[in-house]
């Protein structure tokens, strides 16, 4: 009982200092993803039509975020990044979307005017159901969930609660690119 006291108050005192435990939010590497989805896509050769992107992508790498807030700067600047990192990657032909989860019915108004705005030509925007796809355990506190994959595997995840992603973990996944492209 002391002991559980003692820990409890020192918990307490350095609070501060503790590490905050990670989200963890859709699929984690390693893991196969759950399969097809529609979500409403917004740009790109489907704009305007529920169209599955992860058949589209196939086996290719690929960068998948599901994200809660279309107004932030942090989420435009990691779409902007990403759109760079695809199109360097053309030639193995990386695909890229942002999944927006929302019952917003101007959603789709805001994602094609961010189009719009960042002048994107590859990755695509979408919109589908707060929850997410079915399989896919998106956590109802990531505001962005980062999944590279390829051959539908999962290869790197990152999750972040709202207002927490940095322009250092923005920079760590367009680095963790390589580990699904192949190496030149």
């Amino acid at each position: 009982m002391v002991r559980k006291l003692f820990a409890a108050s020192l918990v307490a005192v350095l609070g501060g200092f503790a590490v905050a435990a990670e989200i963890k939010s859709g699929p984690q590497a390693g893991e196969k993803l759950a399969g097809p989805f529609h979500p409403l896509n917004v740009n790109g050769e489907s704009a305007g039509k529920k169209a599955c992107l992860y058949c589209k992508n196939g086996d290719n790498p690929v960068a998948m975020v599901f994200a809660r807030t279309a107004d932030c700067p942090a989420t435009a600047k990691l779409i902007s990044k990403l759109e760079e990192a695809t199109a360097a990657n053309s030639k193995c032909e990386m695909g890229a979307y942002v999944v927006f989860l929302s019952d917003d019915d101007k959603m789709a108004d805001k994602l094609k005017d961010l189009s719009d705005k960042l002048k994107l030509k590859n990755v695509v925007l979408a919109v589908d159901n707060p929850a997410g796809p079915k399989g896919y355990n998106v956590a109802k506190d990531a505001d962005l969930t980062v999944v590279l994959y390829t051959e539908r595997t999962s290869k790197v995840n990152m999750a972040f609660e709202k207002g927490k992603i940095t322009d250092k973990d923005i920079e760590a996944i367009v680095k963790a690119v390589s580990k699904i492209t192949p190496s030149k």
